[in-house]
């Protein structure tokens, strides 16, 4: 039996891709697809396909709160993220969300069409690029729901005094975090802690 999938992106264009790339497969169908999770989930609702591809990045929700509003809704949903984003962080709050997978855009075709069958016997799917980084940072002392909200301030720019007016803390409440944090993340200053923060999907500045 075809396996039948439903692709949300907000890029036509990465669509248009992944229906020509899966057209030549005759096991695979493309059900429907969808600019953004609230049109992605109606589709949803009324194909009731076998796997689900999501956009991490999308206007307004975004692939993850995606995820768990359908798995709120549907327990036994087959969703996988397909990303540009390898970081460790985004995986791994995708699959804790429910994800099945965490596939890159830039993954071989085989690779991917490997994974969707895979997902859609209720296997679990992460590109090796992913794999890696996540392994890479396994003894790495978890962030906390604090120290998050810090770093998110401040890759939105934030100096401590605004940070620390916006939280109800001292200034060097703050600096004491920021501490803890660039040990944490191994980094020396504020503009490294930035970067590596994007780069794992520590911090999301879409939300």
């Amino acid at each position: 039996m075809s396996i039948r999938i439903l692709t949300i992106d907000d890029h036509p264009l990465v669509r248009d891709g992944i229906s020509a790339m899966l057209e030549v497969e005759p096991d695979l169908v493309v059900a429907g697809e969808a600019g953004d999770a609230d049109s992605g989930l109606e589709l949803f609702r009324s194909l009731l396909p076998d796997v689900v591809l999501v956009d991490l990045q999308m206007p307004g929700c975004n692939g993850i709160e995606f995820i768990r509003r359908l798995r709120a809704e549907f327990p036994e949903a087959r969703v996988a993220v397909l990303t540009t984003y390898s970081g460790d962080g985004n995986a791994r709050e995708a699959m804790a969300a429910g994800a099945y997978g965490y596939l890159l855009k830039s993954a071989l075709r085989g690779e991917l069409i490997d994974a969707l069958r895979k997902i859609a016997q209720g296997k679990r799917c992460v590109s090796n690029e992913v794999s890696q980084e996540i392994s890479r940072h396994i003894g790495d002392q978890a962030l906390t729901a604090r120290e998050l909200a810090i770093l998110t301030a401040l890759a939105r720019g934030w100096e401590n005094k605004r940070i620390a007016n916006e939280m109800g803390i001292s200034a060097e409440t703050v600096k004491s975090h920021l501490t803890r944090i660039f040990e944490k993340i191994d980094a020396s200053n504020r503009t490294e802690a930035f970067h590596i923060a994007l780069r794992r999907g520590l911090v999301r500045l879409d939300d």
